[in-house]
């Protein structure tokens, strides 16, 4: 086998989705003459999909066997010495993102077929979620700052036509254009990063950056003492804060569930949020300068994985519950890249992939039994009508809370542990945090559980059940109003992720987190951050890991979660109801989301709104059209006025004037010569 990998074959993994986005979107929509019809739209992107996906496992296969890529593919164009170019860089970060990415995708793809079955707008959904996944693919397989951010906001685009995607719905509007606000905010963090870098090391391409990352570590930020890599670093954050919903730019991710249930999985879950902590990976050279910057990624990590989580606690929507289990999630990979576990970081990342796009799309097979019900009140022994999705669930759920021997056992206990050995400043609260979060995490998916699929049936006491019929995403799955288990395109890929969301943390643990397999993509100072090599050192297999994890206490707090779940919502009802009344002010605040979309309505947005008011009426109509525009017209017809009254057409006006000119220049010589 070669070393190097196939040019023509990795172009050939991001343009399969994007052929088939193409023919999806323009021969099956009305702008090309509805040329192809539903069969043939999925057909296509699933081809194109099941095409990467079996490229990319290809390519992950050679690079477990050491071959690598780097290399520019297309240069655009070259501006002094600054080159920009499409290039990929493939070694064990990239290739594990782009099988993640792809089999992910191809799982929503034949998921959508029986989801979206009766939707008017069919072939553009699958023309859109073949579209995100070229971009997300171009985002992870760039070697250069320039195709990352190409990527990075391509996938923000898609983003929003997906979440508006029943643009008809004013929920739904509202909630595609809060995401791209919110994630400008970021990108404007992360463009600023970008400029830095090229600034001061003058070009886009990684590896040239990082072989000049200890020229960039030696200077200070013009004007201040602030090491530049410091504020490149949090800059690059920011970025990440608004693609992958740390606090407080979290706040879009939730109503972004407005959107089908299919890109929940595969944007809110698997691919698009996690962008952010694949280029925190990516960036380790420049971020392990700075503890500065690690310390601030670990704090915002922990308040985003401990806080998001006591708001899934009250939450009634099945979506929602399970977004914002995302976003604690992604507080706990957050907190990792903190303490410079990048492996462990995208471990977890890639078994979370996995176990929650199983739990979101089980969440759309349970709505699509329930009629369209997403009201977990309202449900209920669920379990005997819809068994693949139970025990699937049952799955996704136990592989969510960390139990031994499941993948987010793995991935979520390494976390903890490299927490636990971190010496930054904001270690103690980040453990706190994470450790506490396990008892969350436990209780808010286990209340989800047993709220849907035990206890007594509900789903006949709706008080809304009448109304379902109103709302864009019923697409016709009416029945008699029993629960029913959903059609096998929406249950196989369901089985398929339950496979990787038991077994690959077990298979890969020892391999990504303490063997080679990020050796050349993640750079770690163990002098400096030695967290991880402390962990390595107490690790002794995934079977041993398991077994220490009975005298541990992630475990019990676990374990806790459930049970607590278990007696409040089977055993006795009562004591959520009383817990609410006894912390009413509590559950206000948790309610209203700690108040922060408040703030940003009320005090950022109509902040920006008086200022651009301002602007508008003191600035450009004030000073630009008031001062500038007029007032120098008004002079120039002032100057003209005066000067006109000497234009008088008599002959001896102008002699007149031409001897009181020849007096005054008379006058002047004399002074002169005096």
């Amino acid at each position: 086998m070669s070393n190097t990998l196939s040019a023509s074959t990795l172009l050939a993994v991001p343009l399969a989705p994007l052929v088939g986005a193409a023919l999806a979107g323009i021969l099956g929509t009305a702008f090309g003459g509805n040329v192809f019809g539903r069969r043939a739209s999925h057909s296509a992107t699933i081809l194109g999909v099941l095409v990467a996906f079996v490229l990319s496992a290809m390519t992950l296969a050679d690079v477990m066997d050491g071959a690598r890529f780097n290399a520019t593919i297309y240069e655009w164009m070259v501006v002094g010495g600054l080159k920009m170019e499409i290039g990929f860089l493939v070694d064990g970060l990239t290739a594990m993102m782009m099988v993640v990415v792809t089999f992910v995708s191809l799982m929503v793809h034949i998921y959508t077929m029986g989801y979206m079955e009766e939707d008017a707008g069919y072939n553009r959904f699958f023309a859109y979620i073949s579209l995100f996944t070229f971009s997300m693919l171009m985002l992870v397989m760039s070697n250069n700052l320039l195709q990352l951010f190409f990527g990075w906001e391509a996938v923000g685009l898609v983003s929003y036509l997906l979440i508006g995607f029943w643009y008809n719905k004013p929920t739904a509007i509202f909630a595609n254009m809060k995401a791209f606000l919110v994630n400008r905010v970021g990108d404007f963090g992360f463009i600023l990063g970008i400029g830095l870098i090229v600034a001061y090391a003058g070009t886009l391409n990684y590896s040239e950056v990082f072989a000049k990352a200890d020229q960039l570590g030696g200077l200070t930020f013009p004007g201040t003492s602030w090491m530049l890599v410091t504020v490149i670093c949090i800059c690059l954050f920011i970025g990440a804060m608004g693609k992958s919903a740390q606090f407080p730019l979290h706040v879009w991710l939730p109503d972004s569930m407005e959107g089908p249930t299919p890109i929940s999985a595969l944007i809110h879950a698997a691919t698009m949020v996690t962008a952010g902590i694949f280029m925190v990976a990516r960036m380790s050279p420049l971020f392990e300068l700075s503890d500065t910057a690690l310390n601030l990624i670990l704090v915002i990590g922990a308040i985003t994985a401990l806080f998001m989580g006591f708001l899934g606690i009250i939450q009634n929507d099945i979506k929602r519950v399970v977004a914002y289990s995302t976003l604690s999630q992604l507080g706990y990979m957050t907190v990792a890249l903190g303490v410079s576990a990048y492996s462990v970081a995208v471990f977890h990342l890639m078994t979370h992939a996995f176990f929650k796009a199983l739990l979101f799309l089980a969440a759309g097979s349970v709505i699509m039994g329930m009629h369209h019900n997403q009201d977990i009140r309202w449900m209920g022994a669920v379990r005997k009508y819809m068994p693949i999705t139970w025990i699937t669930s049952l799955l996704g759920t136990l592989a969510l809370i960390g139990t031994p021997l499941f993948s987010g056992f793995y991935s979520k206990d390494s976390i903890i542990e490299a927490v636990h050995f971190s010496n930054l400043p904001g270690s103690g609260f980040a453990y706190f945090a994470v450790l506490a979060g396990v008892f969350v995490t436990s209780f808010y998916s286990f209340r989800l559980y047993f709220l849907v699929f035990h206890g007594q049936e509900r789903y006949d006491q709706n008080p809304d059940a009448h109304h379902h019929g109103d709302h864009h995403d019923d697409h016709g799955h009416h029945g008699d109003g029993k629960p029913h288990e959903s059609p096998w395109v929406v249950t196989l890929p369901l089985v398929l992720l339950a496979v990787p969301s038991v077994f690959i943390g077990y298979l890969t643990i020892e391999s990504m987190v303490f063997g080679d397999f990020f050796k050349d993509a993640i750079f770690i100072n163990a002098e400096a951050h030695p967290a991880l090599s402390k962990f390595a050192e107490i690790f002794h297999g995934p079977m041993a890991m398991a077994l220490h994890a009975f005298s541990t206490p992630p475990l019990y707090l676990a374990l806790a979660g459930a049970v607590s779940a278990w007696y409040m919502y089977l055993i006795n009802p009562a004591v959520p109801a009383a817990i609410g009344r006894a912390l009413k002010p509590v559950i206000t605040v948790l309610e209203n989301k700690y108040y922060l979309d408040w703030f940003n309505e009320n005090v950022l947005a109509k902040g920006a709104r008086g200022l651009g008011i301002g602007l508008w009426k003191g600035g450009d109509r004030g000073v630009i059209e008031g001062g500038v525009v007029n007032a120098s017209w008004k002079l120039i017809g002032l100057i003209s006025g005066v000067v006109r009254r000497f234009q008088t057409g008599f002959l001896y006006h102008y002699a007149f004037m031409m001897l009181v000119g020849v007096l005054l220049l008379m006058t002047w010589f004399v002074w002169l010569a005096k």
